[in-house]
C-alpha cells in the first residue's frame, strides 16, 4: 500500500494506493455536514459505513465540511482517496456554533455549498445520492438534483423535523414554518427511492405522515464494532485508573446529552444514591450538560460526578469499559423522533445498560430480548437508582447481564452486518433503474 500526499493550489489530497482499480458498481456518493473525525455521533458512524461499503466492493465519493462539532477537533484533510473511497471536505461555518440558531444557520450554509458542489460535479442515473438529516433540511438538495438531473436519492432519517422542533416548544404544530415543513418533507420523501429509519417507532412515525411511502421505508438499527470496542477490566483499563475509577462502583452517560435526552431522572437517581459508593461519569456535551453541573453543584454532589469531554475515537474502548453500567435515555414524547447511538457501544463494552425512556418503545423490546439490562419509564428514578445499587451488590448478575449484551450485538448490530444491509438497500435501486 502506498500512502502520499498530493499539493495542490486550493486543497491538501491525501491518497492511498491510487492504482487499484474502482469498483465497477453504481457509484454512491454521500453527502453529510458531520464526518469523522468529528466528535459527531452520526459523523463517527458513516465513516465506519462507507468504509465498509467501500471493502464490500461498493465505490463511495463523500462531501462533507470541516470537522466543527468540537472546539479542540483540528482540520482534517480536504481531501481522502483511497480504494473504492472519495472523502472531500468543503470549509465549515462556526457562527454561535453552540447556539441553537447558529446551528441552523451553519448547517443552512453547508447545505448551499453541498448544492453547488453538487451542480459543479454532474449528476445522471450512474450515481446514486445519500443524504442524511444533518442538518434536517439537507434532504431538500436531494430532491432539487433529482428534478434537474434525474439522480436516484436515499435519505437516512436520523432525526424527524419538524416533530422534534414541535415536541420541544420551539414552534407550534399549526404553525406556518411546521407546515411547510411537513409539505416539503412529503415531496422529498415521496421523489426518494429509499428512506432509511432506525427503529421500527421513527418508520411508524414516518408512515403516518406519509402511508403512501410505507414500502420504501427501511428500518436500518445503528452498530458498533465489537473488534475496536472489547470488554475489558478496569483493573486492566488506563483510562479508569487515570480517573480514579477502578476500585468503584461507576455508572457511565456517554454521549450527547441533548434536548431529547432525559437527564433529570438520571441526576434524581444520583440524589438517592448519594451516600452509596457510586460514581456517575458523564462524557460529552450537549445543551443539557451545563444544567447538569449546575445541578450537581447546588446538591452538594461534586464527589458523586465526573465530567469529561468528549473522547477521541482511539480512547472509546477504553472509555466505555471504564464503567460498571452504561446509561442510555430518551425524553418522554421523543421515542419516536430519535434513536440514541450511544446504545451499541454500550453493547460492545460487556457492560450491563439501564435505558430511561417511554414506556411504549423499542429500547425496552431490545433490552429485553438482549437481557442486558434494564429499562425505567422517564421519572421513575427509584426503580433506576434501585437497579444500580442491585448491580453494585451482585458481581455475579452484572456479569452476567454483560455477557449476553455483547452476545446480541455480536449477532445483530456490527458494522459489517448494518453495511451489507445499506448494499442491499443501493443494489436494489440499482437494478430497479
Amino acid at each position: 500500500m502506498v500512502l502520499g500526499k498530493l499539493d495542490t493550489p486550493t486543497e491538501t489530497a491525501y491518497f492511498v494506493d491510487q492504482a487499484q482499480p474502482r469498483s465497477t458498481q453504481q457509484t454512491v456518493k454521500l453527502i453529510t455536514q458531520f464526518f469523522a473525525p468529528d466528535y459527531a455521533a452520526t459523523g463517527q458512524l458513516l465513516d465506519e459505513l462507507v468504509r465498509q461499503l467501500a471493502l464490500q466492493g461498493m465505490a463511495v465519493e463523500v462531501f462533507t465540511g470541516q470537522p466543527g462539532y468540537a472546539d479542540d477537533v483540528g482540520k482534517a484533510p480536504s481531501r481522502e482517496i483511497s480504494r473504492n473511497l472519495d472523502i472531500r471536505r468543503s470549509r465549515v461555518s462556526q457562527l454561535w456554533s453552540h447556539r441553537l440558531r447558529g446551528k441552523a444557520i451553519n448547517g443552512l450554509l453547508f447545505t448551499i455549498r453541498a448544492f453547488l458542489h453538487l451542480l459543479r460535479h454532474s449528476l445522471t442515473k450512474d450515481k446514486i445520492l445519500l443524504l442524511t438529516t444533518a442538518p434536517p433540511f439537507l434532504p431538500v438538495i436531494g430532491y432539487l438534483v433529482s428534478l434537474l438531473f434525474n439522480t436516484p436519492y436515499v435519505v437516512i432519517l436520523y432525526d424527524l423535523y419538524p416533530d422534534i422542533a414541535i415536541e420541544l416548544g420551539v414552534v407550534d404544530y399549526g404553525h406556518p414554518v411546521a407546515r411547510l415543513w411537513r409539505w416539503v418533507n412529503q415531496r422529498v420523501w415521496r421523489r426518494a427511492k429509499s428512506l432509511i429509519v432506525l427503529s421500527p417507532s421513527m418508520k411508524e412515525r414516518v408512515v403516518g405522515h406519509c402511508p403512501d411511502i410505507a414500502d420504501r421505508v427501511e428500518v436500518i438499527h445503528s452498530w458498533a464494532d465489537p473488534d475496536l470496542i472489547k470488554p475489558m477490566e478496569k483493573k486492566d483499563n488506563w483510562f479508569a485508573r487515570k480517573h480514579g475509577l477502578v476500585d468503584t462502583f461507576t455508572v457511565l452517560y456517554s454521549g450527547n446529552m441533548g434536548r431529547c435526552h432525559d437527564i433529570d431522572t438520571i441526576f434524581e437517581a444520583a440524589k438517592l444514591l448519594r451516600n452509596e459508593p457510586i460514581r456517575f461519569v458523564c462524557i460529552g456535551g450537549g445543551a443539557k450538560r451545563e444544567k447538569l453541573m449546575k445541578d450537581v453543584k447546588a446538591e452538594g454532589l461534586e464527589k458523586n460526578f465526573l465530567f469529561l469531554p468528549y473522547q477521541d475515537k482511539k480512547d472509546i474502548p477504553y472509555s466505555m469499559t471504564a464503567c460498571d453500567v452504561s446509561l442510555v435515555s430518551v425524553s418522554e414524547g421523543m421515542e419516536s423522533l430519535v434513536a440514541p447511538s450511544k446504545l451499541y457501544p454500550a453493547l460492545a463494552a460487556g457492560r450491563p445498560i439501564a435505558v430511561v425512556c417511554p414506556k411504549h418503545t423499542y429500547l425496552r423490546t431490545l433490552i429485553d430480548r438482549a437481557n442486558c439490562g434494564s429499562s425505567f419509564v422517564n421519572g421513575d428514578s427509584v426503580g433506576l437508582a434501585d437497579f444500580i445499587l442491585s448491580l453494585a451488590k451482585n458481581y455475579c448478575l452484572t456479569q452476567r447481564l454483560s455477557n449476553s449484551g455483547r452476545d446480541y450485538l455480536e449477532e445483530l448490530f456490527t458494522v459489517d452486518i448494518i453495511a451489507r444491509k445499506y448494499n442491499a438497500v443501493l443494489l436494489q435501486i440499482k437494478d430497479f433503474d
